[in-house]
């Protein structure tokens, strides 16, 4: 399947969501189409114009806003006030702001984690849910990409990532680099940033992209990708159990689900989708045989577009 043609956003704003914080969000598509909000990676990803292209720009009014700290919104890469339960409040803000009643969720990563967590806490906002790439926020899956598992799948790319830590930290790394990422020596937590976050984009797709990877060196990206990532992974992103999210599937239940998952994604292990899917049989599991993590991907990329055109008509 095709990618749409990039929607044209005919509404853009800042919102006040705090005394502190302010995010940016963008309306495409059709005005008077079925509203869906698109909440991106990381945390700390930011969106980006192409997010648009799995929508028909025909049919869907289509949300998108940089979350709290990253891309245009501000302060940049502040963690304060950032929580995952401050960005589910943004988005119940977004949507009393632009007066919808219900709408699609479409969230991959943590995009889908912060999906679960809003459609958890306002289920009668939510007409369905679009999840790709399954993170339940688990310490085993913290532990299996920042600190053993993922490393022997890249060993040459794990280089790159302890490097910025001293031999004696190496043993909890997460820690070791939250303490650069939110130290005042700022040529180390920009060392450190960039190395986070392209340990993050050499590891997102099947088959690697060094082009794809670059991107993630960018020094803006990284800054506020790793330092929001690492506040977020080292604080359970606020969750107060384990499990939390598979704990409370019952207050979604009912709400029409696909979940779509790369077979080998290094990322988010496939294992994180089979256990929603096992806790919610109602919703729709594809396990993409030749993918890993990434949206752009060609499986799953026809797997969401082909999701977008069915969930028109929920």
């Amino acid at each position: 399947m095709e990618l749409y043609q990039k929607a044209e956003v005919f509404n853009s704003f800042n919102l006040k969501v705090s005394n502190l914080h302010s995010i940016f969000v963008e309306e495409s598509g059709n005005k008077n189409g079925k509203p869906v909000i698109f909440l991106h990676g990381g945390p700390g990803g930011g969106i980006s114009s192409s997010y648009r292209q799995y929508f028909n720009p025909k049919k869907w009014r289509i949300i998108m806003f940089d979350q709290r700290g990253c891309g245009k919104s501000t302060p940049f890469a502040e963690l304060k006030e950032n929580t995952t339960w401050d960005l589910v409040s943004d988005i119940e803000k977004i949507r009393n702001y632009l007066n919808i009643d219900k709408w699609v969720v479409f969230g991959g990563s943590w995009g889908s984690t912060l999906s679960l967590a809003y459609s958890q806490k306002h289920p009668t906002s939510c007409k369905g849910l679009i999840l790709r790439g399954i993170f339940l926020v688990r310490k085993k899956e913290i532990d299996w990409f920042y600190q053993s598992g993922a490393n022997n799948i890249f060993p040459d790319k794990w280089e790159a990532f302890i490097k910025p830590i001293h031999k004696d930290k190496r043993n909890n790394l997460l820690k070791a680099y939250y303490e650069i990422l939110t130290g005042d020596n700022h040529e180390k937590k920009i060392e450190a940033a960039k190395a986070w976050s392209t340990w993050e984009g050499s590891s997102v797709r099947l088959i690697l992209d060094e082009n794809f990877i670059s991107d993630f060196g960018d020094e803006k990206f990284a800054e506020a990708f790793a330092r929001i990532e690492c506040h977020y992974f080292m604080n359970n992103c606020w969750f107060p159990t384990e499990n939390y999210l598979i704990e409370n599937i019952d207050k979604i239940r009912n709400i029409p689900c696909v979940i779509v998952h790369g077979r080998y994604d290094i990322i988010c292990p496939v294992v994180q989708a089979w256990d929603l899917h096992k806790a919610w049989p109602e919703a729709d599991l594809h396990i993409i045989p030749d993918a890993g993590h990434s949206i752009y991907e060609e499986g799953i990329k026809n797997k969401l577009i082909e999701y977008t055109d069915k969930f028109i008509d929920l």
